[in-house]
């Protein structure tokens, strides 16, 4: 319905050249006993874990969910519904998903280029992430200490899972992958 909304209002005038659609989850705490809830240590409560999808200001999806899961259950189903709706308004426009690393998935990411969505995801920090992003800690964190202010440095690297069942983020890439990293940001 939302999604509906949304090109609804922009039906008048050319279409949008690109669209971001941001995916999202945050905590809805729980008082008292209701039905699903469970126990989040992330967030030290027990919440529920909607799953938002916005593009810039508007809400194109509220999905209600149990914290009981990953960040990314239900998302790709969401996602496709919404990029089927926006590509049938408007079949040239680009659409770019970006989303943390709790989204960052090769059933995804393997969708979104089979049907021409560009992504832009986090990585979840790992020991060798940290030893390629080492010279821009070092940077960002002189550069704050000068300033006082935080400050960012950006890069660009290749990075490859290793072995079949991956070894990036305890095992859950599929398959060997390789990834563009580009304008990676440390910040301090």
């Amino acid at each position: 319905m939302w999604t509906a909304v949304f090109l609804e209002a922009h039906a008048h005038g050319a279409p949008p050249e690109r669209i971001v659609l941001d995916l999202d989850t945050t905590d809805l705490p729980l008082e008292g006993h209701q039905e699903g809830r469970f126990f989040h240590g992330y967030y030290d409560e027990y919440c529920y874990l909607p799953l938002y999808i916005f593009s810039g200001e508007h809400l194109l999806c509220a999905r209600l969910r149990t914290a009981d899961r990953t960040p990314r259950a239900g998302s790709q189903q969401e996602v496709e519904r919404i990029v089927k709706q926006i590509r049938q308004a408007w079949p040239e426009v680009e659409i770019i998903l970006r989303a943390d690393s709790g989204f960052c998935r090769d059933e995804l990411m393997q969708w979104c280029e089979e049907h021409g969505v560009s992504y832009v995801f986090g990585f979840a920090r790992n020991d060798r992430l940290r030893r390629l992003i080492d010279p821009q800690m070092r940077e960002a964190a002189r550069l704050q200490k000068e300033s006082g202010k935080p400050a960012r440095v950006f890069t660009e690297f290749d990075y490859q899972t290793t072995t079949g069942s991956g070894t990036a983020r305890g095992g859950w890439w599929p398959k060997p992958s390789n990834w563009r990293a580009r304008k990676i940001r440390a910040t301090w």
